[in-house]
């Protein structure tokens, strides 16, 4: 059973990737016999070429690709070297999954909210100042990209957070911190010249993929980004959108070089990373045992920000009329929500059943691959892992959706809740990975050794132990779900709308209003799933259960034990 889901992985996560890339290089070369393209040729190049925007579009997707990804990975070090190990490092912890779980389109709109011009920003601004001339500056759609830089860095920061933790055990921190401190360097100085130049190596992979998904991101640069011109992967969006389908080439072309440009971008970070190592090195052994880094309330900062798009969006959803610069809308409606309830339950119930069959999918491949390397010393490959979360998912999207087109039939919907999966999956096995790792394999041996077979022992000792993380990890493949935007769009055929096709759609001119209803249930969604996993897990938690029984028992023989005389 265990190869046939290892196998089953394999074939779910790589083998619709062949015709993908096929139907992507192809398409490049305008080879397409369904338009009456029969020739090879560079003409989809050349129409990339000559767009006038193109060159423009690539250096401002570099710029907020590569500046949102420093400053998530600055913000996560200066968190990291202030709190490890204090209570607000404990703090931190709790409330990493929350500010995982709200999606980044929802926290895009709240952001546009915020951020705009007669944004919330703006109004305290105009109270404090006594300026009303709203045009000042804005951080949405401004032509450097400063708002979608900051809007990923904040985004992504909590993530580096969440691997970073794994990664500082591992480490053991602790043990280089007190040697550090008993040589004379107070914290900070321990943390730059000790912790840094190993942290920074084994955190490549999840840097990567932020890198990645700053490079290629569509929905919130859709949302934040500049628009005349946008990033170059808005842009590919944007060929891809055309009517004329003969102009699939152009946009072909475009995938392939956004996947050139993110490789040679992670290829230049792991060159980067090696110089600047080999120079720490040599910093390493001089220079003060003294320094002051901030980030004392850095995280509070970051963390504030997502949160106050829930009630900002709250607002916004009921307020009817909301004049510049009042702080409060003078007239409060439900019209909004009147207007759309029927379209958000149809909207709601398509992305609950991708959700549910996405993740609930991705947990159970997951946990088998998990125990096929535990039984067999076989690891699933880094290529599996590595394709959904490095390669931008119009390079992989497009591909395929030129090759379904190829098939006789209707593959919308197997094909949607593929792509679902496979952007879940990766996210599953590495929430699920670290706790497999840590997981004792004496108890189950102990269990073998009483007379359990090897599958009671499994479901009777070791998943009651891993339940907790199983639920946890089975969240976040349902909030991964909900925040694919590209694979509904492409591969659904516009046949399958979800909260965010709609959210991002809406978000992108219409009534903020009504922007501020989609955005508040999307991220309301995965919240609710975060709560309930987390509620079931304690209540799963054996030593909870045992504690309980203790004490029922307790109070039992405490009433049923006769009572001294004195």
């Amino acid at each position: 059973m265990l190869r046939l889901l290892y196998i089953a992985t394999l074939v779910v996560c790589c083998l619709p990737l062949i015709p993908g890339l096929g139907g992507v290089l192809l398409s490049a070369v305008s080879y397409l016999p369904a338009l009456d393209l029969n020739e090879p040729s560079l003409a989809g190049w050349n129409a990339m070429l000559d767009w006038p925007g193109t060159g423009k579009a690539l250096q401002l997707s570099l710029i907020t690709g590569i500046g949102a990804s420093f400053l998530a990975v600055f913000f996560t070090f200066l968190i990291l070297q202030r709190t490890w190990g204090s209570s607000a490092w404990q703090r931190i912890e709790k409330w990493l999954s929350p500010l995982l779980a709200m999606p980044h389109v929802a926290f895009a709109i709240g952001f546009a909210l915020m951020f705009s011009p007669s944004g919330w920003l703006f109004r305290f601004f105009t109270l404090f100042t006594g300026q009303d001339d709203p045009n000042h500056w804005s951080l949405v759609q401004d032509s450097n990209g400063i708002g979608l830089i900051l809007a990923l860095a904040v985004k992504e920061t909590p993530f580096l957070l969440l691997m970073s933790l794994a990664v500082l055990h591992q480490m053991k921190v602790d043990k280089l911190l007190a040697s550090a401190r008993s040589l004379g360097y107070n914290q900070s100085a321990a943390w730059m010249k000790v912790v840094f130049p190993q942290w920074l190596p084994k955190m490549r992979f999840p840097i990567y993929a932020v890198l990645a998904y700053s490079l290629s991101v569509v929905d919130v640069a859709m949302i934040l980004g500049p628009t005349s011109p946008s990033t170059f992967a808005v842009l590919v969006w944007q060929w891809f959108s055309e009517p004329d389908l003969t102009l699939l080439p152009r946009a072909a072309a475009g995938a392939i070089t956004l996947f050139i440009v993110c490789f040679a971008v992670l290829l230049l970070y792991r060159l980067g990373e090696y110089a600047l190592l080999r120079l720490w090195q040599r910093w390493q052994y001089s220079g003060s045992k003294t320094f002051h880094l901030p980030g004392k309330h850095l995280f509070s900062m970051v963390a504030l920000l997502p949160f106050l798009m829930i009630p900002l969006l709250l607002v916004w959803s009921f307020a009817l009329r909301w004049r510049f610069p009042d702080i409060w809308p003078t007239r409060f409606t439900t019209r909004f929500w009147d207007q759309e309830a029927a379209h958000l339950w149809e909207l709601t119930l398509n992305s609950l059943i991708l959700g549910l069959i996405a993740a609930s999918v991705a947990l159970v491949f997951a946990i088998a691959c998990l125990e096929y390397r535990d039984k067999y010393h076989r690891s699933v490959p880094q290529l599996v892992i590595a394709i959904p979360l490095l390669i931008p998912q119009l390079s992989i999207l497009f591909g395929i959706q030129v090759a379904i087109y190829m098939l006789p039939g209707q593959w919308h919907v197997p094909s949607t809740i593929w792509a679902h999966i496979l952007f879940s999956f990766p996210y599953v096995y590495l929430a699920l990975d670290g706790t497999w790792r840590a997981f004792d394999p004496r108890l189950t041996q102990t269990a073998r050794s009483l007379g359990y077979s090897a599958t009671k022992a499994w479901w009777r000792v070791k998943l009651p132990l891993l339940l907790p993380a199983i639920l946890l990890a089975w969240a976040v493949g349902i909030s991964v779900s909900f925040a694919q935007y590209l694979p509904t769009q492409l591969l659904g055929a516009g046949r399958i709308t979800t909260l965010t096709t709609e959210a991002v759609s809406l978000a992108s001119g219409q009534d903020r209003r009504i922007s501020a209803v989609y955005g508040l249930i999307q991220a309301f969604l995965p919240l609710l799933f975060f709560a309930l996993t987390l509620t079931a897990s304690r209540l799963a938690d054996p030593k909870r259960r045992l504690a309980r029984n203790e004490h029922s028992q307790e109070s039992l023989n405490d009433f049923v034990r006769p009572k001294p005389h004195y």
